[in-house]
């Protein structure tokens, strides 16, 4: 029976038949393919839990997104609305403001709540 995990050695059970689950040719709307996706959701939120993920850094988040994004620091300025802005930001002299954090998460799609955070 599938419960609540309560225990790191029942975690790495439900992790293992998760492996073996996605390793075997389920059906949609088969017991497996319910299976899969409720222990899924149960170690999820174990994870969740016992395993958090710090957010990252605003300008962490700021260089990264941009890398992914492919958007050159120039394009950065553009955004920010001054070139020597976008170079102190970066390097950390200079804080975001409030209209920078709206344009960086209309414009990067970053979250608020992660340029908000204290750097």
């Amino acid at each position: 029976m599938i419960g609540p995990i309560k225990s790191n050695e029942q975690y790495q059970s439900y992790l293992a038949r998760i492996y073996d689950l996605m390793q075997s040719d389920i059906k949609p709307d088969s017991e497996e393919a319910d299976e899969l996706e409720v222990l899924s959701i149960l170690v999820k939120e174990y994870e969740n839990v016992h395993f958090p993920v710090p957010k990252p850094n605003p300008l962490e988040a700021i260089r990264f997104r941009l890398e992914q994004m492919g958007i050159s620091e120039k394009e950065l300025s553009e955004i920010l609305g001054y070139r020597s802005r976008k170079s102190e930001i970066l390097s950390g002299k200079r804080k975001l403001n409030l209209s920078m954090i709206r344009r960086l998460n209309e414009k990067l799609n970053i979250p608020a709540e992660i340029l908000i955070q204290a750097y």
